[in-house]
């Protein structure tokens, strides 16, 4: 008998509350692609998003009686959630954070008309990789985590309009990026 989502997701936390190693490996087989893939987003160098990761799965099954079922795909987002965290972590202590601003790219007007329909995916979250830090964590907590500018100030310590000008001028760099390549040259 197939389990629904919603009993496969409360078998897994049921067994990750009791640390069933059978859970944990469960859960990894479900979720480490896309925590993987999150986790990316912000990491840029691979050695460290795989210690992020690590840390942030070993957060996941040490706090699983932390965690309340509200509906089916809340135990990824649950797991989503500590990985932001986490790697937002890792960028305060590595000093990546606060940002590093860029002082030769323009401020440009917010307009997103740059079509990216046909750019890969994993093409396009390897540009979003090779941003620098600071523009590529607002990038990421404003477009990947639908943050404001003022809950981005708050959680990376910096100015409202500070994170503004980051995202805009990640979008410039991703835009030169993405028309780059659809030129037919190498980003």
């Amino acid at each position: 008998m197939q389990l629904t989502e919603k009993q496969q997701e409360l078998h897994i936390v049921q067994g990750l509350r009791q640390h069933d190693k059978t859970a944990m490996r469960d859960f990894y087989a479900l979720y480490a692609g896309r925590l993987t893939a999150v986790c990316s987003r912000y990491i840029a160098s691979d050695a460290d998003m795989k210690d992020v990761l690590q840390e942030a799965l070993i957060k996941i099954f040490t706090n699983a009686d932390s965690f309340e079922y509200r509906a089916a795909g809340s135990l990824l987002a649950w797991g989503k959630r500590i990985v932001v965290n986490e790697a937002l972590s890792f960028l305060r202590k590595s000093k990546t954070v606060p940002l590093l601003f860029d002082e030769n790219l323009p401020e440009v007007a917010d307009e997103d008309n740059t079509p990216v329909d046909d750019v890969p995916p994993k093409l396009l979250q390897e540009m979003i990789r090779e941003l620098p830090d600071g523009y590529r964590t607002v990038f990421n907590l404003y477009v990947f985590e639908d943050k404001s500018h003022q809950e981005i100030g708050k959680i990376l310590g910096i100015k409202e309009s500070s994170s503004a000008s980051q995202l805009n001028r990640a979008k410039t760099v991703l835009k030169k990026k993405i028309i780059e390549y659809k030129k037919g040259g190498r980003i």
